[in-house]
């Protein structure tokens, strides 16, 4: 039972839950009358204004993807990620999270990200992972121990990364056991996924894959290896027979932009089974990246349009982490809304900012929180006025070296430190170029005067 809810909340959400799920195409607009009867401090009144619309059109976009979900996951697995990523991660928990942050003074993490291993079974170009070794590891009580403390402060969403995070399955799945009522998820690469742990998902309810692909096959074995792509299509398989939900991860490079942009792309992530996607944009980080992978700014802004465009029009969630920025209100990092954890237990303000000045052998979770280097991020958020310019290195990369320095933090890789200007110098060019197409994006969306190329005003949102 989540901790948020008592025996008779709890019992009247899954009785609410199974009367939708007996035909959800018929009784989810019955559901969104139920919510706003239930909702008498008006708490949720913007969330189901958005949403009743949706229920009531059986042709729109979203409601076929509702009445999908409903249809194709295992209804229990369904039941147990309602309850812990919409009720103990997204409306209880972020309640705990605002009064935890006006107590500390610091930022607040809707979801933490940690690597349990820096091992891994591949060697993908231009990723960073491989330069922290393959010796790296939390312990299981260490992690056990994160996640207790989240929970304090708020936090019910856990995500893994590495390394590859299946290396520790056996871990993973145990942690789901020991806190059912919260939500966890992994970037993996999907090659370690077989029978036996697609029965533990199916058995904890608790866990949902994000398997790296990087378009088709010869775009995915480029980076990851010959064979590779017929792994991953195995390992979705084997998910969709259980029908067991999992979304996709997917870095989006100078090399395969047009083809994960594309409507064939799209069509085939939902063909998988995917129920998501997140987009990651190619990032040099490490002595090994390969800079040449960085989008051009036609690149991101073909992304920015397609990802939106796909959206109205295609029963899968997308979330861009850099052009959805006017989303989250900037910057995602630095507890924000989430920070990084890497296998060495360095406390990190994002998986792409490789520095640290704390660690969980030496501080606790909010001892980081409250640490010079998270206490500069909280500082300077928003990097930039204009959200589509969220990133203070892709985007910003003096903000990154102001940082850093100013607090003092150190680079994690223990390989081949990289100081943080040679870093930053990495993306000077890349973000000065980006910055006059995202200033006219932003203009046009968000600007009361007409631009080029529109026909009419755009409303202010604020």
């Amino acid at each position: 039972m989540s901790k948020f809810m008592n025996h008779i909340q709890a019992g009247a959400l899954d009785l609410a839950l199974d009367y939708a799920l007996k035909s959800p195409a018929k009784n989810f607009q019955t559901l969104v009358d139920w919510a706003e009867r239930f909702d008498i401090a008006g708490e949720y009144t913007n969330a189901i204004k958005v949403i009743r619309p949706i229920a009531s059109d059986p042709q729109n976009t979203w409601n076929k993807f509702v009445v999908n979900l409903c249809d194709e996951v295992d209804h229990e697995v369904l039941k147990a990620t309602v309850r812990n990523f919409f009720v103990n991660a997204s409306l209880a928990g972020t309640r705990k999270q605002k009064e935890s942050r006006r107590t500390y003074d610091c930022n607040v993490p809707w979801a933490i990200l940690m690597d349990p291993t820096s091992a891994c079974n591949l060697h993908c170009t231009g990723c960073w992972a491989a330069e922290y070794g393959n010796q790296l590891n939390m312990s299981y009580e260490q992690l056990d121990s994160i996640i207790t403390q989240g929970n304090e402060l708020g936090t019910y969403m856990f995500l893994y990364s590495g390394g590859e995070p299946l290396v520790r399955k056996q871990d993973i799945i145990r942690l789901c056991e020991a806190h059912p009522d919260c939500q966890f998820t992994a970037f993996t690469n999907g090659t370690l996924i077989d029978e036996a742990f697609a029965e533990d998902m199916l058995r904890v309810k608790n866990f949902i894959p994000a398997i790296s692909v990087e378009g088709f096959e010869a775009d995915t074995d480029f980076r990851r290896g010959e064979g590779t792509f017929a792994k991953v299509e195995r390992a979705m398989a084997i998910l969709r027979k259980r029908k067991l939900p999992f979304g996709i991860s997917c870095c989006y490079t100078s090399k395969n932009t047009q083809m994960i942009g594309s409507e064939a792309y799209f069509d085939q992530m939902i063909a998988w089974g995917a129920r998501f996607c997140w987009f990651f944009t190619y990032m040099p980080v490490g002595k090994e990246a390969v800079p040449q992978l960085m989008v051009s700014p036609e690149q991101r802004k073909f992304m920015y349009e397609q990802i939106r465009k796909f959206r109205e029009t295609k029963p899968i969630f997308t979330l861009d982490f850099w052009n959805d920025g006017e989303y989250s209100q900037g910057c995602l990092a630095g507890g924000k809304v989430y920070l990084h954890i890497n296998a060495n237990g360095d406390y990190e303000p994002c998986a792409f900012i490789h520095y640290s000045d704390s660690n969980i052998r030496e501080k606790t979770l909010l001892d980081a929180l409250r640490s010079p280097l998270f206490k500069a991020y909280q500082a300077g958020q928003p990097w930039s006025e204009n959200h589509l310019r969220p990133c203070p290195l892709l985007d910003r990369p003096d903000a990154l070296i102001r940082a850093v320095e100013s607090s003092g933090a150190h680079s994690t890789d223990l390989q081949n430190p990289e100081e943080v200007r040679d870093l930053a110098a990495k993306c000077e060019i890349p973000a000065a170029r980006w910055a006059p197409v995202a200033n006219e994006l932003w203009a046009c969306s968000h600007g009361d005067e007409p631009c080029k190329g529109c026909d009419a005003k755009r409303v202010m949102r604020r």
